[in-house]
Formats: C-alpha cells, structure tokens, sequence
C-alpha cells in the first residue's frame, strides 16, 4: 500500500513548542522547551540515540548474554535481534514506519520484547496495553490514537474493527493459528474491514535495513490506570525512554554485572516500561518474565534464575513472600526488591526482608513523567529527587506557578529527562496538568522535607467525603499497613443515605494471624497510631484475596462494589462502627 507520508517532525518558531504529528493527523507536542531537553543530551542524561541504536550496541558487546528468560526458555541478545528484524521487516512490507502508531496487546515474553523493538526500529510508535478480557477500553484507545496496525497474540484477540477505520492490519503471532477456517483470506471475523497477517511467519520479504531516527520524536505511549473516565495516553521520545527512565532503573542497581530483572507487572503498563526500551536496550540487561503473574512460578524463577531484582507492585511482592519455602531455596546474587504502582505497606515490607533477606526499595512514579526512589522501604518518605531523571517542586495547587518552601504541604511537580513530550489526542489534559514552561502536574500531595526529600501524602482527588469532611484513603492506608495482622489493605468510600459517604476498610489478614474485627482495627488505629477518630473506618469489608486490574494494582472500583452490596445486603465478614452513636 503506497501512502504519501506528511513531514511527522516539525520546528516551529521559538515561542512554539516542537511538535510531532502522525501519519493520521494525532499531533503530539513536546511540551518542554528545546534548551533543556538540548542540555539533558549535552550533559549525559539523555543518549542522543534512537531505542534500536542503542539496542543494536548491545547486541555487538554481547551477543550471547541472555536477553529474555521466559517460560519458553532463554533467548540471547544475537537470536534477540534476529526476532526483532524478521518482525521489523514484517512491518515495512506492510507501509508501516515513521509516522505510524502501533497498538501492541500481547503477554509478557520474548514475542512482546521482540515486537516493542521492532516497532521502535522502524521509527513508529508503540502503544501497548495489557491483554485481558473485554474491548471497550482497548477499543478507546485505538480509536483516540488512530493507531494503523495492531499486534496480538491470536485473531481472537483482535478488536473490533467497525469503528476504527484508522486501523488497517492486524498482525498475530500464532502463524495464523487463531483465522477462523473457512473465512476470506486475510479476513478477521467479526473485526469489519482490514487484513490480518502473521508477525511470525517465516519471511518472504525485503531484510529490514536500520537508518538513524530522531531520538527526540516518540517511540512509545504509555497508558495511565488512573482516576480519569478513559485512560490517559502519554508519549515518551527515545530520549526520554532511554534516558531518565533508564537512569531511575541504572540508580537501583548497586553492583557489577548486569542488571537481571524479575519483572512481575505486565510490559505494557507504565511501571513495566523498564523493560523492553530500559533493561533490554539501554542497560544491556536479562529480562524474566512470566506471561502472567503467578506467585509460585516466581518464587520457582527466583530461585532458578537469580535475578538481581524483583519488580513487583506491593499485592504481589507480598504474595510472593507468602509463599512457603522451596526446598533448598537459596537467593545469592538478589540485591532489591522494588515496589511501585502504589503505598507499600510496612508490614508487607517486613515481610519481603524478613523472607528474602534483602531491602525493598520503593519507587514513586507514575507515566505522567514523575520519579524519585528511596531505599528506606517505609512510611510516605519517597526519597531525594534526582534530577538526572527528574526535578521535583511542590507547588501552590491553585497557582502552580507558586513554589512553596520546604514543610509546606502542596501539589508535587515533576521535569527532566524522564518528562514525556504530552498526552495524546488530548488537549485538555495538557492545560489542566502541564504548565507553560514544562512541569508536570501530579494530582499528588507532598512536601519536601529541611533535607530535600520528598514525602507523597495522597491524591488531591482520591477523598473519602463524610458529612462535608475530607478524608484521605491513603492516610488511613498507610496506618493500616503498619497492623501486624493486616497484610493488605485499601479504602474505599461506600454510599450512605445520611452522610454522603463512610469510609470502608478492605483487609487480607497475615497468613496465621487472629481474626480481626472493626473495633480492634480503629482501636489500634486512634489509639496506637494516633490517627483522628473523624478519620477511622466505619466498615471493615475481609478479603480473602485482593482484586487486581490488568497493570496489577489493587481495583479500587471492584472493591467498592463489593463493600456496598456488603452493606446493602448485612452480609457476613462485614462490621459497623459505633461513631455514630
């Protein structure tokens, strides 16, 4: 298919931003002033190179040195970049490169590593989401970003095509196994107009040929989990990739020798973009990877494979240290297990050191474009910034163009090398959370301490209101986490007739400890704790598991399904709170 292609990169004049637009019209802006993404290059925070060039290098300083361990087995970087060709010469053939976006929707494993560098390699841009069931969300996507092509693992897992005009080719990675017999050659059934080929097939074209590409255009989307009606799209360039979310992940690592990644959230969500374009292509490192997070196989990969790193979010890092112990279970070379994606618990980072020896290390971040990590392990204390990824301000939530002092309380700023160009087909995020000169805004509360670091206190959105008063869930949360009895815990807000809303507590108690009760839990909370009595939960909902999304978060909506029918319907495992007596 012969396309006329329109100029994806363009300078405007200096009182302008720099803008990328895509081959169907999705203009994406680089929102940082071109001086200081010019300085972080100059001054070694950001490479000056496109994700497959730096790929590439690491292939020619080890070819042999495993770059993704899978349930498959091991594939070195050499048979790495033979996978990654075969598929980036796939894609060519079928008119796709710069300009284009690229939706990718496939498990963890070698085939999605494979497939994110080869569309990085043809100078497109990846959009990945994790798989699972239902299509409105991902169809959302597609359609928001005018994506041309789709990767899958199965024809199956296509989405619908009738309104999505923009996406021309689906491209599974089963050889065809998932074409239903009988169908029109190229054909997806049930998916509208289009074509679907294998990414996988042996190769009847062209040998893909590199060329250098702008390390400042975008290579990769990332898709936000967060509070908004529909997820928030947010374009990184390879600098960006390679750069500050690289130097967060390189700062983690303490030691010689590579960087060997257990990494148990899915690739495509924001907190496991460290791995293609960060561990793989920046770092030089060994991917391990499940195709879906299950706790006993990762203890049995931890043990085997001895990662230098577990990457987790606090639910599975806990569940993971629940698990018994394998006989002769030995874990030399493991330095840190890093937790982000939400709070850590205290009692859930007691346990990870008290079963693997180890310290966890805490990540705040977010695919907005903010990051600071601490080795501390506890309490809201996120570290000191490092500006090498990315500075951070607190500003005046009503005015963030007014800095505030250090032990002031506001809304936590983020820019660096890490900061991505903008949202995606979305305008009106980019005024409500980036400011002129660059700053991204959170929607996070924090202050800096006399000391520079930084303490994350909340979201400005996420409250519980009572009769009026403001509660914050993570406040309660994180008092929670420190019961030795509680080994996870969410709040929620739960409709009530009189006071608008009463706060929910969510537990999964300690494998081993005693039944808990609400009034032992607000006892604790008020008396041990010192958290005010207007902020204690009045209902306690027991869980005997924790429900996950896709990026592997706590699911807040699923939770608070559950808490209200709880209180419509009296059931069992439900407690109510004298407050109001």
């Amino acid at each position: 298919m012969t396309r006329t292609r329109v100029p994806h990169t363009s300078h405007a004049p200096r009182t302008a931003h720099r803008a990328w637009t895509s081959n169907a019209g999705v203009r994406v802006p680089d929102l940082v002033p071109e001086a200081l993404r010019r300085g972080w290059v100059r001054d070694g925070h950001c490479p000056g190179q496109d994700v497959y060039a730096l790929f590439s290098a690491r292939v020619r300083a080890h070819p042999r040195r495993a770059a993704v361990i899978d349930p498959a087995g091991t594939v070195d970087y050499a048979a790495l970049d033979g996978m990654v060709r075969r598929f980036a010469a796939r894609l060519a053939a079928h008119g796709l490169g710069e300009g284009d976006i690229i939706a990718v929707r496939l498990p963890n494993g070698r085939t999605a590593v494979a497939a994110e560098l080869a569309v990085a390699a043809v100078g497109a841009v990846a959009l990945p989401y994790p798989p699972g069931p239902g299509h409105r969300g991902p169809a959302g996507l597609l359609a928001r970003s005018r994506a041309r092509a789709l990767i899958v693992a199965r024809a199956e897992d296509a989405v619908p095509r009738a309104r999505l005009p923009h996406l021309e080719t689906v491209f599974t990675c089963d050889d065809m196994s998932g074409a239903v017999p009988g169908a029109e050659p190229g054909a997806v059934a049930g998916a509208g107009s289009g074509t679907v080929h294998s990414l996988t097939a042996p190769l009847r074209v062209a040998p893909f040929r590199p060329r250098s590409l702008d390390p400042e255009a975008p290579v990769r989307i990332l898709v936000s989990s967060g509070s908004e009606a529909e997820p928030k799209m947010v374009a990184y360039s390879h600098n960006a990739m390679a750069g500050g979310r690289a130097r967060y992940v390189r700062a983690l690592h303490d030691g010689d020798g590579p960087m060997r990644s257990l990494v148990l959230v899915s690739l495509a969500s924001s907190f496991g973009s460290l791995g293609s374009y960060v561990t793989v292509a920046a770092l030089g490192g060994t991917l391990l990877l499940q195709d879906a997070f299950d706790p006993a196989a990762a203890l049995r990969a931890l043990v085997a494979h001895r990662p230098t790193h577990v990457f987790g979010v606090p639910a599975m890092l806990r569940r993971l240290a629940d698990r018994p112990p394998l006989p002769g279970e030995d874990f030399t070379g493991l330095r840190a297990l890093v937790s982000s994606g939400a709070a850590l618990p205290r009692t859930t980072a007691e346990a990870c050191r008290a079963r693997f020896g180890r310290p966890v290390r805490t990540v705040y971040g977010s695919s907005d474009g903010v990051n600071c990590h601490t080795t501390a392990g506890d309490g809201t204390c996120a570290g000191r910034p490092d500006p090498r990824v990315a500075d951070i301000r607190i500003a005046d939530p009503a005015a963030p163009d007014r800095v505030l002092p250090a032990g002031q309380t506001g809304e936590i700023l983020a820019r660096g090398p890490m900061t991505p160009l903008s949202y995606v087909a979305a305008p009106d995020l980019d005024a409500r959370y980036r400011t002129r000169d660059g700053w991204v805004r959170t929607g996070d509360l924090g202050r800096l301490d006399a000391h520079g670091r930084l303490h994350v206190l909340g979201r400005l959105k996420q409250i519980v209101v009572r009769g009026g008063y403001n509660i914050s869930p993570a406040e309660v949360e994180r008092e929670l986490g420190t019961h030795p009895s509680v080994a996870e815990a969410a709040c929620v807000g739960v409709p009530d007739p009189d006071l608008g809303e009463r706060l929910c507590a969510c537990v999964r108690r300690s494998p081993g400890a005693p039944p808990l009760t609400l009034e032992d839990l607000t006892a604790y909370l008020e008396t041990a704790r010192g958290l005010e009595r207007r902020k204690l939960p009045e209902h306690l909902l027991q869980v005997p598991r924790m429900p996950l999304g896709p990026t592997g978060k706590v699911c807040r909506t699923t939770l608070a399904g559950w808490a209200a029918r709880s209180v419509r319907e009296g059931r069992e495992g439900l407690s109510y709170s004298p407050l109001d007596a």
